[in-house]
């Protein structure tokens, strides 16, 4: 049906959810048409007939998205778990064993495997998000390199970090952009953290990265506390107005440790990033919608 096709590019939900919703109320329909046609109506006739009933699929939408964007404490704590696994890797210090690391790092990847082949549950979307962290951190020692090859390899390394980027974001704006800000999250903390440090001559030295492990601690739990919040609301301007709180708290947490050591350049860029992040998805997915349906 070519409404249901409609409401289908319509609805903000994870395609597990969607699937069943279209599938029951698809059986909706065709109840109501048989019953419509008992009565005396056309084919035709019953099809409009209920499909009238329920109104604009883009209204429709919109009520379902209240009733089912609100995910299970189950969801939220598989979601929440990455962000909880890191807080409690610096607050313990457990940063530097390559053990605790490459069991962390084989469990990120075996869980964004098994969820992106399973119909990309809510909670998906952290997991993801963590699997950006090391391109970020590759990206700003490459600038470590010595002489012209700093430049050489950011000039290959970012467009191919940001063309695998945009190919997996694009799959998600299918289904909602604030799930692509979701996944971003932990994107302009980890590199908040990384400039500041650098910026300290600490990052290798690892000094003050020492003294700095239970604010980098906290941050991950903020952003857990973010990410539950995300998943257990069900109005959209609460969900974002928890991304963006969340960007502007961690933001501070690395003024206040920074000492002034980074620049304004350093600021504005870390502020761009960070607001980026939220406002970016949200034009980039209304501008496909407006090409698929061009009244939205």
């Amino acid at each position: 049906m070519n409404y249901l096709d409609s409401l289908k590019s319509y609805l903000r939900l994870d395609l597990v959810v969607k699937d069943s919703f279209i599938r029951e109320l698809r059986g909706h329909i065709e109840d109501k048409i048989r019953e419509l046609r008992e009565s005396g109506m056309s084919e035709k006739e019953a099809s409009e007939a209920a499909i009238k009933f329920l109104g604009s699929p883009h209204v429709l939408a919109q009520q379902i998205y209240e009733v089912y964007s609100q995910g299970s404490w189950r969801d939220t704590l598989f979601a929440i778990l990455p962000h909880c696994l890191t807080a409690l890797l610096f607050a313990l210090r457990w940063w530097s064993n390559p053990l605790w690391l490459g069991i962390i790092v084989i469990g990120v990847i075996a869980t964004v495997i098994y969820g992106w082949c399973h119909g990309k549950p809510t909670w998906l979307f952290s997991w993801l998000g963590f699997l950006l962290i090391p391109v970020v951190v590759t990206g700003v020692l490459l600038l470590y390199l010595p002489g012209s090859w700093a430049w050489v390899a950011t000039l290959v390394y970012v467009p191919l970090a940001i063309f695998i980027l945009v190919a997996v974001a694009r799959q998600i704006l299918r289904i909602d952009w604030l799930f692509v800000s979701l996944m971003l999250l932990p994107v302009p903390r980890v590199l908040g953290w990384v400039v500041m440090l650098s910026a300290r001559d600490s990052f290798f030295g690892m000094d003050l990265f020492h003294e700095t492990a239970t604010w980098i601690a906290l941050s991950f739990a903020v952003l857990a506390l973010t990410v539950a919040t995300f998943i257990r609301v069900r109005q959209r301007w609460i969900k974002t107005g928890a991304l963006l709180v969340c960007a502007t708290l961690v933001l501070a947490v690395v003024a206040l440790i920074s000492s002034n050591a980074l620049s304004l350049w350093a600021w504005l860029f870390l502020s761009l990033v960070a607001l980026s992040h939220l406002f970016v998805p949200a034009l980039l997915e209304r501008k496909i919608r407006e090409k698929s349906h061009p009244d939205y």
